[in-house]
């Protein structure tokens, strides 16, 4: 089936802004078939497993539907668990995140029903609910059903297999007869079939059954990195393991050009590729790519598929994919022509059950790794520069290059081993001595940004200060400039401020007898509080 555009849909502006800002290049398979016809009207039975994209599926054209003006519940989505129905309510907010007045309701069993009361009493037009607790809210007339214009039934096999039918049977009665009914279902028992047949008019039945994909031949790995750390991660990855050729998937286009410009800033030769660049623009790329010029490669999962290269050593997921689909597409970029290739992805809080899901789609282990230390970093260059050195002794002629070490040590006070040291610590960037032991003051002082050093300041708002106090006595006294400082965490009785490194030094010298609102304070790094 050919790709089709989220513009070709005729969705709303602000539901199209918001599937830009999620990162969605294209409708999947499932949305593609399903928005049209929900959006016509029709009853829909949908056979999609999960990782298809079936949320947007449904979301979208109920969303399209809400009047905003109307405070009453307009669609009710039922999920089998809580954690499903928060993870629905999740995604159709970020759908919803520049529609005003519409307000989305996650209700399941173990939350306090009073507080659900609360909120649907001030005005839900969506709730996605499990079928337990949304027949809890019937029974006590919490919510009117009167204005209710579209129910969907998310994965109603497992809403059956965990006895939920006669719930689920209740609420359709409950609900406006003229109303439509989507369902969405990896198979098709004949509980379904009977359902669909009670309770549905002439329903459209769309089918999208996932290929079976394997991923053979690739080491896969996982690292729980915060999104503001991923890109220094990234660079301590690329050095480790150096590949020859790598690409790097970001789920949007904003994130592939934030990247490519950050690891160039680094020093590293790396390329975009995504659907905004003209293909003379791309042709260059990808001929850069295939000669070795990029090392590289930062790509989005649409403009990704021109892709066709036998060196490819890694494939990181700076983001993890929409779609499991698209997770086998990426790494299958690697491990080709008998080589064994390596898959790295960044995974962040929830997203760990996005892995477990993949993992399950793909019948592939995905290995939890630590994020490697900057120790880790210097002994790996370490040995990558000897092995090279133990290749050079053995096949190459150093007669010249011995006749000017031995002309150098002839006329200096130094050994050769001192003098094998200085190259070695030339070739990795290794630290000096006084770098070393600043680095075991400000260690990891929990900072934001690489880079920067994170200090505890024992003044606060309760000392009527504010972040402008902090940013002035800083640069006032150490003489750094202010715009140099960085996020500013204040507390009631103490504040958090990020300095650069290069700085952090000069900083604790001169505020030892600073005063700020008129009290001495004290500063100190962070990690040591």
């Amino acid at each position: 089936m050919e790709a089709i555009k989220f513009e070709e849909l005729g969705l709303c502006p602000e539901i199209l802004k918001a599937v830009k800002k999620m990162g969605f290049e294209e409708a999947s398979p499932i949305q593609a078939q399903a928005i049209p016809e929900e959006m016509n009207g029709l009853d829909i039975i949908g056979q999609a497993q999960t990782g298809t994209g079936k949320t947007a599926a449904f979301g979208i054209p109920l969303l399209q539907k809400i009047d905003p003006k109307n405070k009453n519940l307009q669609g009710v989505i039922l999920c089998p668990t809580r954690e499903l129905a928060i993870q629905v309510a999740e995604e159709i907010r970020n759908l919803a995140h520049y529609m005003h007045g519409i307000k989305v309701l996650p209700i399941y069993g173990g939350q306090e029903i009073v507080k659900q009361i609360r909120s649907l009493k001030s005005g839900t037009q969506l709730v996605i609910g499990t079928p337990g607790r949304f027949m809890d809210h019937m029974r006590r007339k919490t919510v009117k059903m009167d204005d209710v214009h579209t129910i969907v039934l998310d994965e109603a096999d497992e809403m059956l297999n965990m006895g939920f039918r006669e719930d689920i049977e209740t609420i359709l009665e409950g609900v406006p007869e003229d109303r439509q009914t989507v369902l969405f279902s990896a198979t098709m028992p004949k509980a379904i079939m009977d359902i669909t047949k009670k309770f549905q008019k002439n329903a459209k039945v769309i089918k999208v059954v996932k290929k079976e994909l394997t991923v053979p031949n690739i080491e896969q790995f996982y690292y729980d990195v915060r999104p503001k750390n991923k890109e220094e991660v990234l660079s301590r990855l690329l050095d480790i393991y150096t590949p020859k050729l790598s690409v790097v998937f970001c789920n949007t286009k904003k994130q592939v050009d934030i990247l490519v410009n950050g690891l160039l800033g680094r020093g590293y030769f790396a390329a975009g590729l995504h659907g905004d660049m003209k293909q003379v623009q791309r042709d260059r790329v990808m001929q850069g790519f295939r000669t070795g010029k990029t090392d590289i490669l930062v790509a989005t999962d649409v403009a990704a598929r021109g892709i066709d290269v036998d060196d490819i050593e890694a494939v990181f997921n700076y983001d993890l994919p929409q779609d499991d689909e698209y997770y086998v597409h990426r790494i299958g970029r690697t491990g080709r022509a008998g080589r064994v290739g390596r898959s790295f992805s960044f995974v962040s809080g929830k997203e760990v059950y996005k892995l477990k899901e993949i993992q399950r789609y793909c019948k592939t282990k995905i290995y939890a790794q630590n994020v490697p230390s900057l120790d880790d970093v210097a002994s790996t260059k370490i040995e990558n520069i000897l092995e090279d050195v133990d290749r050079i002794i053995e096949n190459e002629d150093l007669t010249a290059v011995l006749r000017s070490i031995e002309a150098k040590l002839n006329d200096s006070d130094y050994t050769a081993m001192d003098m094998a040291a200085a190259f070695l610590q030339m070739c990795t960037g290794m630290k000096d001595e006084e770098t070393v032991q600043e680095e075991a003051i400000f260690g990891d002082t929990g900072a934001e940004e690489p880079g920067m050093v994170r200090l505890f300041v024992n003044i606060g708002k309760k000392n009527k200060a504010k972040p402008g106090d902090i940013v002035g006595a800083l640069a006032g006294e150490s003489g750094m400039p202010g715009k140099l400082i960085g996020s500013i965490d204040m507390f009631d009785k103490y504040t958090f401020v990020e300095v650069p490194r290069e700085y952090a030094k000069d900083v604790l010298e001169a505020m030892k007898h600073a005063k700020i609102k008129g009290k001495t304070i004290a500063i100190e790094p962070a990690n040591q509080k």
